[in-house]
């Protein structure tokens, strides 16, 4: 008995001094990604912001559109990339093995920033996400890290560089550990990630750099009434998120179809959006839009104005621009949240707010992050409705997604667990549409 005891009292001493050794190992791995990229990520904040000033300060900008379009192409082509998978490639090399290439980072960088410079609408979380992944998957490989730490510390980067733009850090972290294979989360990265995420984000602040942050004149109480015009809010957005998501892939799919010559194709993009920043008037429609989301929180914006931005962004992103589509779904569903609360009494920032969480989770298919970004972006007094609202969203949007790199562990309804032998086999969203129609 005695001898048990001692021998368990052995390997329990054994693995604590493993499992000790991995938690100083991964602190450090952490620290250094979370330095690096908020580093980094501090830089392209200030070139992405001081290119969109630029163009706000002289609109001729917009005119240089397809010029800006045809050096994205030219630096893209000479360092040999032809087909961008952008954060596709990045979510695969977090969910399988696999680098992310180092050149990602200067390439997307280099066209957000002319992207944003002359008016195209695109965000540049996506720009934030492939950044991220390529650094942190170049200092695995500097440092000879295995195929399953590649993959963690390839979501600390993406996890750094999201939160030292947005300032969420708790909300970067999960979504970097949620966004890959939805209903299966490798929570090895969970304290990396939220390290990583959390020194990014002070690095960045040091630097001025503000988070996005936004003040809801009130929020109603939980009654039945109020849950039930907030979920009717919750299914309009998951609607607007999917309509957000088709217009997407049409756009690129008839892009590419009717124009195969890259240098051409997106030209006509950026002469399209020219000729609708004419007919609209005015620029509220370019860039990232966050001058119009700050609107929906102070005052009322057209209710049209969700709709705009969703063609605004399907024909910049179709036509080979670069930057990201999460801060373009921040837009759609803030003014669709503001233009709903006007017309059924609902407090309009808080219909914003609502509309923002919605159409984020719709497009990414990641509840828990949903909620976490509208506990860090708006406060705690609405988790409820956060969460209400992200369950209904999670379930009505199906299985689009923004990322066709995206695979789900599990079908949304009802419950299902796809195994293959021992290990779990996360599905395309196409694979479960087939699959339910054969039903």
């Amino acid at each position: 008995m005695i001898d048990r005891v001692k021998q368990k009292s052995h390997d329990y001493t054994i693995n604590v001094g493993i499992y000790l050794g991995n938690l100083i190992k991964w602190l450090l791995l952490s620290v250094i990604a979370g330095i690096l990229c908020g580093l980094v990520g501090t830089l392209f904040h200030f070139c992405v912001d001081r290119a969109s000033d630029a163009f706000l300060e002289n609109g001729w900008l917009l005119y240089f559109l397809p010029l800006s379009g045809c050096l994205i192409v030219f630096v893209y082509r000479i360092n040999g990339v032809k087909k961008d998978e952008g954060t596709n490639l990045v979510i695969t090399s977090v969910r399988n093995s696999g680098d992310v290439p180092s050149n990602m980072t200067f390439l997307i960088f280099i066209g957000t920033v002319l992207t944003h410079l002359c008016g195209g609408s695109s965000g540049r979380e996506g720009a934030a996400l492939q950044i991220g992944g390529s650094m942190g998957s170049l200092l695995g490989r500097i440092l000879q890290l295995d195929e399953n730490e590649k993959r963690i510390i390839t979501a600390c980067g993406m996890s750094a560089l999201f939160s030292a733009l947005f300032g969420t850090p708790l909300a970067a972290a999960i979504f970097s550990m949620e966004v890959a294979s939805v209903g299966f989360m490798n929570y090895a990265s969970f304290l990396p990630c939220t390290v990583s995420a959390t020194i990014a984000v002070n690095i960045a602040k040091g630097f001025n750099v503000r988070p996005m942050h936004y003040v809801i004149n009130m929020v109603p109480d939980i009654t039945v009434g109020s849950s039930a015009i907030a979920v009717a809010l919750a299914l309009i957005c998951a609607a607007a998120g999917v309509f957000f998501i088709g217009s997407l892939r049409i756009s690129g799919r008839l892009f590419a179809k009717k124009i195969p010559n890259q240098y051409l194709r997106i030209i006509v993009g950026a002469l399209i959006v020219i000729l609708l920043t004419q007919l609209v008037g005015n620029t509220d429609y370019n860039g990232a839009g966050t001058i119009m989301i700050q609107s929906c929180f102070y005052g009322k914006v057209p209710v049209y104005a969700f709709l705009l931005k969703v063609v605004f962004t399907a024909v910049t992103m179709g036509s080979g621009f670069k930057g990201g589509e999460i801060i373009p779904s921040f837009f759609i569903g803030a003014t669709l949240g503001n233009a709903f609360g006007q017309m059924v009494g609902m407090e309009p920032s808080f219909a914003a707010a609502v509309g923002m969480v919605c159409v984020f989770c719709s497009v990414v298919n990641c509840p828990l992050a949903s909620i976490m970004i509208g506990i860090e972006l708006f406060g705690t007094g609405g988790v409820i409705y956060y969460a209400l609202c992200c369950g209904v969203c999670f379930i009505i949007s199906g299985y689009y997604s923004l990322y066709q790199a995206q695979r789900f562990a599990y079908s949304k309804t009802p419950v299902e667990e796809v195994e293959s032998g021992d290990t779990l086999e996360a599905k395309r969203p196409e694979d479960w549409r087939k699959k339910r129609k054969r039903r």
